[in-house]
């Protein structure tokens, strides 16, 4: 998502216990249009306590910090102060890592190897709803999915797509199936010929209907209702 002229800067708070790479991440995003750094923390704990303060758009959140890691900061920032969304931006892309921290409440992962513009970009996908995965990550999540559903073997295939599943109408379904694909909302817009406001309203109303909170609940309920199969499946 690229910065509307004129547009409001997302306000970001960076987070990262090594001084070097925290200070270089300020600096790198402070030369890109569409977001501003209002603060810096050392740990965890001064994420929190930034956010309660500051209350920015956005956390780029590291995850092995000192006194409170990532993944707890991520917990204590949505359950406390869920106007605020967090981007996890770490070293580590292991399944241990990844896995804790969208569970947390991340709406995005990415690794400290990306570029400036992608991380503006997950910056704005999570503002607006999408989830700000690197695609390496979303492979990872969606074999997971797949190892999952393989294991399950109590469980058939469908020869068909099922019948939508808690209340949700056939373009909800729809919406549903093309957000588990990876689409995007302006995608997922131009796929169906509608325009990205009438996705959001599906977006809402199935979000609402199957109680899941974020995408990355999306894809998993997908996959669990059998409404997707697994790569290969």
């Amino acid at each position: 998502m690229t910065q509307e002229p004129g547009g409001t800067p997302a306000r970001v708070v960076v987070a990262d216990d090594q001084t070097v790479v925290r200070e270089g991440i300020v600096m790198l995003l402070g030369l890109l249009p569409g977001v501003e750094v209002v603060g810096a923390a050392g740990d965890g704990e001064e994420a929190v306590r930034l956010v309660a303060e500051l209350a920015p758009d956005v956390v780029l959140m590291d995850l092995r910090m000192p006194r409170c890691d990532g993944v707890e900061a991520t917990r204590r920032i949505r359950s406390e102060h869920p106007g605020t969304q967090v981007v996890v931006l770490t070293t580590y892309a292991d399944d241990a890592s990844v896995f804790p921290a969208l569970r947390a409440g991340a709406r995005g992962y990415l690794t400290k190897d990306a570029g400036g513009d992608e991380i503006v970009r997950a910056v704005h996908g999570v503002l607006s709803g999408d989830a700000g995965l690197a695609p390496s990550i979303q492979r990872r999540l969606l074999e997971r999915l797949s190892e999952s559903e393989s294991g399950s073997a109590s469980q058939p295939r469908h020869a068909g797509p099922p019948e939508p599943p808690d209340g949700l109408t056939a373009r909800e379904t729809e919406v549903l199936v093309l957000i588990a694909e990876g689409l995007n909302n302006t995608q997922i817009a131009s796929r169906l010929q509608v325009s990205t406001a009438t996705v959001k309203t599906h977006i809402n109303n199935l979000f609402a209907k199957t109680g899941v909170k974020d995408r990355a609940q999306a894809v998993r309920y997908a996959y669990g209702k059998g409404l997707v199969r697994p790569p290969g499946g």
